[in-house]
């Protein structure tokens, strides 16, 4: 089994007071450029490609909401690289304004616990940034870690996988599809109501009424399950990336562990030919009654006229690669003890959900919810629990609801505190995202550009690119390099 680089990028609701729809971007803007924990401004975007496409071709252009491009008409805020405001970390991640929403990116990492920690430093990076943005304005700043704005807007999560080349297109999305629509159950962040398709009291997915395409290249508009950017930030003769942007964005920990689990699960079994093989009919149609059907159980169309469920479809995931993987792999297992999970889960929720309303953040919700309607605060109808929703996801503790149930510990116990705190200050794991905090932290006087693939010096008014391979261990010994000529020496030398 190949090591799975895995990354985690999430755009943040973000509402200041007296600030409207089109002041969005400029707000944003302004949050980010704020930010006390910004270390190096300057990213590299030469090798960024959103418009190629894993299928072999490049569209001419990304389709746009026509309501987001309503708010930009007239607009004047200059060059691409000003309006998206990036900040390098000094943890290796990357803080920027992304359409009008703060975006925190995790490094890469390559456990399920690491990308936890890191995507948990993120929370805290948005809030500060929040509090920084309301002390120089006066103006009260609230932040969201959720996907949509309740008026038919929706923000995303994106996950990334590096995956090796060779496995190609089809392969991976035949292994990757059935998952991302049935494990929503295991890892979705909920929500009152529906703003497309049927009616629905509550739902398991936030994302699930804003896709309209099994697969394609877009990400703002006519989105789809799968998504096909050919973007790998790495050599793309040896690698290609998997960009998912169907996931939700989680506050319990374990589901953001548990999404890219099973993911992981799928792509080494593409490796070995033992994915299970499911056919849906559509996946976009399947997504969305997966969202609304909060027994788990509801069916999922076949192209042969069949049906089956998301409990099934997790199952067969998790047995194959207890079968045909490299258990002792600490990478394999770790995955497999969270598909494992997974199955529990499933068998948790037809006894009743109690343990899954402890570490599925929709269940979570749905238990506080379902309170409010039977002590007669609210009912199906009233519009305050679409409050009581959004207050979930509120990243000020004092304010959250999430936070209220972690205090009751009506939630599975958060990351510790320390763990969270050291991976702000630098990576956990030694990947390409280690090097680059080191450049940002100790060299960023002759830094001038940064990209998730290289590091740019200028020596001199000489420039150096050094390229960053995806697939190195990076030494904790570069932290001890004393000059920058150390430093580009031990990264060549490692590749």
């Amino acid at each position: 089994m190949w090591p799975v680089l895995i990354g985690l990028e999430t755009e943040y609701g973000l509402l200041v007071e007296g600030r409207g729809a089109e002041d969005q971007v400029d707000d944003s803007m302004a949050l980010v450029r704020g930010t006390p924990d910004g270390r190096f401004v300057g990213w590299d975007y030469r090798f960024e490609s959103p418009r190629a496409d894993l299928r072999g071709f490049q569209v001419d252009r990304l389709t746009i909401d026509p309501e987001d491009a309503r708010f930009d008409v007239g607009s004047k805020r200059g060059p691409d690289n000003e309006v998206r405001s990036d900040r390098v970390l000094a943890n290796g991640a990357r803080f920027y304004n992304d359409h009008g929403h703060p975006e925190y990116s995790t490094p890469e990492c390559l456990s399920l616990r690491e990308l936890a920690l890191n995507d948990a430093v993120g929370e805290r990076v948005v809030l500060r940034a929040a509090r920084a943005l309301q002390a120089a304005t006066g103006k009260r700043v609230c932040v969201y870690k959720n996907n949509s704005d309740g008026h038919g807007a929706s923000f995303g999560t994106h996950e990334s996988y590096l995956v090796p080349r060779r496995l190609g297109y089809e392969r991976v999305f035949r292994a990757v599809v059935p998952l991302l629509v049935a494990r929503q159950v295991v890892c979705g962040a909920g929500k009152v109501g529906a703003e497309a398709g049927t009616h629905c009291d509550f739902q398991i997915s936030q994302r699930a009424d804003f896709f309209t395409e099994t697969s394609s290249v877009d990400t703002l508009y006519r989105r789809p399950v799968f998504n096909t950017r050919d973007e790998p930030h790495a050599d793309p003769n040896e690698w290609m990336r998997l960009h998912v942007i169907c996931g939700d964005s989680n506050r319990i920990s374990s589901c953001n562990e548990r999404k890219f689990a099973l993911i992981k699960l799928a792509l080494w079994l593409a490796e070995e030919e033992r994915a299970p093989a499911w056919s849906l009919a559509s996946a976009v149609r399947s997504f969305s009654s997966v969202s609304r059907d909060l027994t788990g159980s509801g069916r999922i169309e076949l192209e042969d006229g069949n049906w089956t469920t998301s409990r099934q479809i997790v199952e067969s995931y998790v047995e194959a690669a207890d079968r045909y993987l490299d258990s002792s792999d600490k990478e394999v297992c770790e995955a497999l003890d969270r598909g494992r999970e997974s199955v529990d889960l499933f068998e948790d929720l037809d006894r009743g959900g109690e343990t899954l309303a402890t570490r599925v953040d929709w269940a979570a919700k749905l238990r506080m919810l379902d309170q409010f309607v039977a002590d007669g605060s609210a009912d199906w109808g009233d519009p305050s629990l679409k409050s009581y929703d959004l207050a979930y996801h509120d990243l000020d503790p004092e304010e959250s609801l999430f936070d209220a149930l972690c205090e009751l510990e009506m939630v599975e116990e958060r990351l510790p505190e320390q763990d969270v705190t050291s991976r702000a200050s630098t990576p956990g794991e030694s990947t390409r995202a280690f090097a680059r905090s080191v450049a940002v932290r100790q060299f960023a006087g002759q830094l001038v550009g940064v990209s998730w693939g290289c590091l740019t010096f200028d020596r001199e008014g000489d420039r150096k690119t050094l390229v960053l391979p995806p697939d190195v261990v990076y030494p904790r010994v570069l932290e001890d390099c004393r000059t920058l000529d150390d430093f580009l020496r031990q990264i060549e030398e490692l590749s």
